[in-house]
């Protein structure tokens, strides 16, 4: 995720990123430029429209579905960002909560061997998940001691699932020698389950896109609504007519190119979630709560 000052105008306005609309757009906005010249040229210089009063009367309905494509893209970036604020939202309860499980084993933990497990398997659960939401195979590295048990995980299957039943396994295990007492089991398994709750919400964001016909509806829309500009504003502006729409298309574009970027918070992008840094915050955290 781009860290910034939001308040450094000449940094916006001069510096083009990577993930900058105007990179990705840039062949389109030249098609848009040279065909508004074309028409441009045709209805003037060609067909000699200049006095059909019926043509001078088209940016009326330019004017009419304006108002249609503010609303949508309104909607659509509105949409996006929801998707994108819930995904933080819930990276910041998991790593919230991956904090107050910690403080709980390190408290009620004497087990040498048990604190270990948990002070690795906490920060290896948010890896699982960050790599598994993004469809990566999942990679291991635990430093310190090797666990026989984490070596039965099988990549192929759901690996944040088998983490966590790993760490309600030896819960309830420590439970049954007896060393843990009934309510200390009650609000650890608590603890637990809400790493099953966040995963399943992030997946629901993950599996859950735009609806497809709603996406295209709105592409579709924007470029007809740009393709018939030059043929009513072509008498008003005159071969100026060309860099406005190009103009025009860029500012509409861009505003769906930013809902597309977002409206997945668990990709690679430049503008999405730092899973990576919140995993690596989330396993210095744990080490620090639970030194042995």
């Amino acid at each position: 995720m781009l860290i910034y000052n939001p308040k450094d105008w000449i940094h916006f306005l001069f510096r083009i990123h990577n993930s900058d609309t105007l990179r990705k757009l840039f062949p389109l906005m030249v098609f848009v430029f040279v065909f508004s010249l074309a028409v441009a040229y045709w209805e003037m210089e060609y067909l000699n429209l200049s006095d059909k009063s019926w043509v001078r009367n088209v940016p009326v309905m330019h004017s009419l579905l304006g108002f249609a494509i503010s609303i949508l893209l309104v909607f659509r970036t509105n949409t996006a960002y929801d998707r994108w604020w819930e995904g933080r939202k819930l990276w910041g309860g998991l790593v919230n909560n991956s904090r107050n499980l910690a403080l709980k084993l390190n408290a009620v933990l004497q087990d040498e061997e048990s604190r270990l497990f948990f002070r690795e398997t906490i920060p290896l659960y948010a890896t699982a998940l960050k790599e598994h939401l993004q469809s990566e195979g999942t990679r291991f590295m635990l430093d310190e001691k090797a666990h026989p048990e984490l070596s039965d995980i099988d990549t192929q299957k759901h690996v944040p699932n088998q983490i966590a039943k790993l760490m309600m396994m030896r819960i309830n295990d420590l439970y049954n020698h007896q060393k843990l007492s009934g309510q200390q089991l009650l609000f650890l398994i608590s603890e637990l389950t809400s790493f099953t709750e966040i995963c399943g919400s992030c997946e629901r964001i993950k599996n859950t896109p735009i609806p497809y016909s709603y996406s295209a509806f709105i592409k579709k829309f924007i470029f007809v609504y740009v393709m018939t500009l030059p043929f009513g504003y072509v008498f008003s502006l005159g071969y100026y007519v060309a860099p406005m729409v190009m103009f025009v298309f860029y500012v509409l574009a861009s505003m769906e190119l930013v809902a597309e970027e977002i409206e997945d918070p668990f990709g690679s992008d430049a503008n999405d979630l730092p899973m990576g840094k919140l995993a690596s915050n989330i396993d210095k955290h744990v080490k620090e709560i639970m030194d042995l």
